[in-house]
C-alpha cells in the first residue's frame, strides 16, 4: 500500500487551512457589509418617518424651502459615511486576503527553491545549467510579482486618496450650497 509523504500531507493540511481562512475572511466581510446595510436601512426608515412628520407640519412655502435645505444636508452626510464604511470594509478585506496571498507565494518559493536544491544535489553532471536557468526564471518571476505588487499597492493608495478627495469635495460643495 502507498503511504503519502509527510510533506504532501502537511501541504494539503496547510492548503485546507488557507482556504478556511479565506472563507472566514469573506464571511466576516459579508457579515460586516450586511450589518452596515441593515443599520443604514433602519436609519433611513427612521429618517423618512421623521421627515414625513415634519413635512406634514409645514404651514407655508418658506418653511418648506428652509426645511428642504435642512433635510438634504444630513442625508448627504449619511451617504458619504455609508460610502466610507463600504470602502473601509472592502479595503480591509483586500488587505487581509493580500497578506494571505503573499504568504502563500513566499511558501511556494521556499518549497520550489528547496526542491531545486535537492535536485541539484542528485542531478547528473551538466544539469547545473538547467537548474540555474530554472532558478533564474523563478527569480525573474518573483521580481515581476514584487513589481506588480508594488504597483497594485500604489494604485490602491491613489484610489484611497481619490476617494478622500472626492468625499471632501462633496462635503465642501454641500457646505457651499
Amino acid at each position: 500500500m502507498y503511504a503519502p509523504p509527510e510533506k504532501l500531507i502537511n501541504a494539503n493540511k496547510a492548503n485546507v487551512e488557507t482556504l478556511v481562512a479565506i472563507a472566514n475572511t469573506a464571511f466576516a466581510s459579508a457579515e460586516r457589509l450586511a450589518a452596515l446595510n441593515l443599520n443604514t436601512a433602519r436609519n433611513m426608515l427612521e429618517d423618512t418617518v421623521n421627515n414625513a412628520k415634519t413635512l406634514m407640519s409645514i404651514k407655508n412655502p418658506q418653511e418648506f424651502m428652509s426645511l428642504q435645505t435642512s433635510l438634504a444636508q444630513p442625508a448627504l452626510d449619511k451617504v458619504v459615511a455609508y460610502s466610507r464604511s463600504v470602502y473601509d470594509i472592502a479595503t480591509q478585506t483586500q488587505a487581509v486576503l493580500g497578506k494571505m496571498f503573499e504568504g502563500q507565494v513566499a511558501e511556494i518559493n521556499t518549497n520550489v527553491s528547496s526542491a531545486l536544491d535537492n535536485a541539484a544535489k542528485n542531478a547528473p553532471a551538466g544539469a547545473d545549467v538547467a537548474i540555474a536557468a530554472v532558478k533564474s526564471a523563478i527569480a525573474s518571476a518573483n521580481s515581476t510579482f514584487d513589481n506588480m505588487n508594488k504597483a497594485a499597492k500604489q494604485a490602491v493608495e491613489m484610489a484611497e486618496a481619490n476617494v478622500v478627495a472626492a468625499t471632501n469635495a462633496a462635503l465642501h460643495a454641500k457646505k457651499a450650497a
